[in-house]
Formats: structure tokens, C-alpha cells, sequence
């Protein structure tokens, strides 16, 4: 299999992380006898010094030429002061707009061995795996109007929540296909106790759950929701939501792993180049440090080439080496905890890589 893979490394930790994970791709490509091509573009604080536009046309018409896209991270305090169409998060947005980007997807599984690297009980957090399916190209974050205005006198601000029925109904499809790949469970997510959005919202999602009568439906309030993640994460298995509810209860989730670090995710359109990035941000504070932990990105691509590319085999084995890797008690510093080997960035790649090599011989 040949495919051509669009790299955009981003700001700060972006550049390391996305770097160990080519290599891991790579390394794939050689077990298995694959041809993996690379195309680099820019995004975020980069793009901007460096283009002027955090999401150049080249950077657009190359990820639409893809295979798929592969994003580091954006952002950091040296653009934080810039107007918002000049801010690194905004490249972000654009791309997912530009490539219709609906359905993002981030599973969340405790690994066994991280169990004391998070903050919540062992017996809350072990044998969770739970997928969050958040809507991606809607809601408040691309609603308009948005913006400051003045009017009688008083100072205002207004950014507005839409979404049409389409929309929501897509990504409420999406939960339900991967449920049925699962265990059969959706909990959708929303606020239908004040959103008129979510009213109706939870309308389509009892339409939709008419075509998958093998799929159990239940409705929770986003407030709530967050409650039962740290409570008993065990109870879900998919949960969809939509943009922001899901940006929040995603980050919260990730608790469940121990760290940011080990949380992947999958962008997917309904029919273009999916893109995949660690759910973690840019990290500035420790870039270009070599000690940023790289399993959420390695993870990452384990997803591109299950979700992209229909490598079912050649991602589960990814996904088993980082296993291996820390069972074997090698941490970076995030995750570690009492007497484990601490890695830097290179050394955890080069272990994930042995571990591959020897999975698949």
C-alpha cells in the first residue's frame, strides 16, 4: 500500500511529538511492506510568523490532496495577545472546517499498568474504554454572530449556538455505527434542560436510535455527564455530544489515562482525508526539551491507519507495542511515577519501535 500522508508538526512540543511518530510509521511501513509519503505544511503560530495566516492555501490544498493529515499541536503565549483571526487555535478551526471534519473521536482506555499515574482510585479507573464522539464543525465555536458591540450604552458580547438538524444528525449516526462495533451503548450528552439546541438535539438522537434497534439510548445532562466520567467511568460506552461540551468532557476524560499524553483522536469527514493529533496542546514549557511524552501521537496513527487506510492489523500492533512499553515500566516524566525508568521523548520512540519489531516478525 502507497499513501501519502500530509505532516503538519505545529507549535512547541508539536515538532517532537509528530517527529517520533513518522518514525513509528515508518518502521511500519518497513514490517509490513507499505510506502508511507510525507508532505510537510504549516499551521498555527508557525503559519503565522512565517505566512502571516495561521492556515496558509498550501497548507489547505495539501491536506486535501492527502491520504490523511497528521497534526502536532498550535498555539502558545507569544501569539495569546493577537487578534482572533490572527491566533494559532484559528488555523485549527479552519482546517477542520475546510476539510469538512465532523466527527471527532477519542477514545479513552486505562491501561493497567498507568493505574497510579492518575489522580483517582484504582478501581474506579481500571478496565475503562469508552469512545467520546464530539461534534467538530458546529455549534458555538463557528456560530454568527460573534462579536463585541455597544448598544444603548452597554457594552456586549454575544457569540451565538447553532446547529442544523443535518448536523446533528450525522454525528449522532456516526455514535451509533461505532457502538455497534462496541458494546451497543450510546449516552448522548446535552442540555436540554435550557438549550433550545439540545431539545432538540435529543429529538433526532431518539429518531436516529429507530435504525439501530440493537444500540441502547440514553440522554444525560452535560453537568451530570461530567459527575459520572470521574464517578464510574465504566458505565459508558459510546458518548456523543456536541463541540463544546465534548472539548470539555474530552480533556476531562483523559484524567481516566493518566495523562493529556495519552489521549489520541481521529478528525473524520464524510469523505475526505480524516486528520489525527494528540488530544494535548503545544506544551511550550517544555518544547524542544526532548521530554514531551509521545505515546497520545504514536496512538494516533495507530487510529489513521485503522480508520484511513483500513490497516486493521498493522494499527493493533501500535497499539500493543505502547502496552508492552509500559508494562515494561518505561515512563516520560508526565506519567511517571516511584522508582520507573523515566524516558525522553527519542527514548520512548525507539522503545515503541522495539517493541513493533518484534510483535510483527
Amino acid at each position: 500500500m502507497e499513501k501519502t500522508i500530509a505532516v503538519l508538526p505545529g507549535d512547541g512540543i508539536g515538532k517532537e511529538v509528530v517527529a517520533g511518530a513518522i518514525k513509528v510509521l515508518e518502521t511500519v511501513a518497513a514490517q509490513y511492506g507499505h510506502q508511507f509519503n510525507f508532505e510537510y505544511g504549516r499551521i498555527g503560530g508557525v503559519a503565522i510568523d512565517e505566512d502571516g495566516v495561521p492556515l496558509p492555501a498550501d497548507t489547505i490544498q495539501l491536506c486535501k490532496n492527502s491520504d490523511a493529515v497528521l497534526l502536532g499541536a498550535v498555539g502558545g503565549p507569544k501569539w495569546d495577545q493577537n487578534p482572533p483571526h490572527l491566533r494559532p487555535e484559528t488555523g485549527l478551526l479552519g482546517i477542520r472546517k475546510e476539510l469538512g471534519l465532523f466527527a471527532n473521536l477519542r477514545p479513552v482506555q486505562a491501561f493497567p499498568s498507568l493505574a497510579d499515574a492518575s489522580t483517582l482510585k484504582k478501581e474506579v479507573i481500571e478496565n475503562v474504554d469508552l469512545m467520546i464522539v464530539r461534534e467538530l464543525t458546529g455549534g458555538i465555536y463557528f456560530g454568527t454572530p460573534r462579536e463585541r458591540k455597544v448598544e444603548n450604552g452597554v457594552k456586549m458580547v454575544v457569540d451565538t449556538l447553532v446547529y442544523t438538524n443535518e448536523e446533528i444528525e450525522r454525528i449522532l449516526r456516526k455514535a451509533f455505527e461505532l457502538a455497534m462495533v462496541r458494546n451497543k451503548k450510546v449516552t448522548s450528552v446535552d442540555k436540554a434542560n435550557v438549550l433550545e439546541t439540545s431539545r432538540v438535539w435529543r429529538e433526532i438522537a431518539n429518531e436516529v436510535a429507530k435504525d439501530f434497534p440493537d444500540v441502547q439510548l440514553d440522554h444525560m445532562l452535560v453537568d451530570n455527564a461530567a459527575m459520572q466520567l470521574i464517578r464510574n467511568p465504566k458505565q459508558f460506552d459510546v458518548m456523543v455530544t456536541e463541540n463544546m461540551f465534548g472539548d470539555i468532557l474530552s480533556d476531562e476524560a483523559s484524567m481516566l489515562t493518566g495523562s493529556l499524553g495519552m489521549l489520541s483522536s481521529a478528525s473524520l469527514s464524510a469523505d475526505g482525508p480524516g486528520l489525527y493529533e494528540p488530544a494535548h496542546g503545544s506544551a511550550p514549557d517544555i518544547a524542544g526539551q526532548n521530554k514531551a511524552n509521545p505515546l497520545a501521537t504514536i496512538l494516533s496513527v495507530a487510529m489513521m491507519l485503522k480508520y484511513s487506510f483500513n490497516l486493521l492489523e498493522e494499527g493493533t500492533v501500535i497499539e500493543q507495542a505502547v502496552n508492552e512499553v509500559l508494562n515494561k515500566g518505561y515512563r516520560t516524566a508526565d506519567i511517571a511515577s516511584g522508582n520507573e525508568s523515566v524516558l525522553s521523548t527519542d527514548q520512548m520512540v525507539e522503545q515503541v519501535i522495539k517493541e513493533i519489531k518484534e510483535i510483527s516478525k
